[in-house]
């Protein structure tokens, strides 16, 4: 995956997310169940891009292989510290 693919897929899911919390705003009463977990899944999902991004360019910058590196785990990549 290239850095123009995963800018593309980082913008789709912005996208998205911004009409899910519209489409919440919305009906003010929260979002069910479904929508919810859904905006779970894009925040982990722009959190692996955004940090797949940031290594390849770290890696380019150092003269490594950005091919090299592969996307993280959930799980690994939402215990950072901002």
């Amino acid at each position: 995956m290239d850095d123009m693919t995963i800018l593309n897929r980082i913008s789709e899911l912005v996208d998205e997310e911004h009409r899910l919390r519209s489409a919440a705003q919305e009906h003010e009463a929260g979002t069910d169940d479904e929508a919810r977990e859904r905006l779970r899944a894009l925040e982990e999902s722009l959190d692996q891009c955004w940090d797949l991004l940031r290594r390849r360019r770290a890696a380019r910058q150092a003269h490594g292989d950005p091919e090299a590196q592969g996307e993280r785990p959930v799980p690994e990549v939402e215990r950072y510290l901002q």
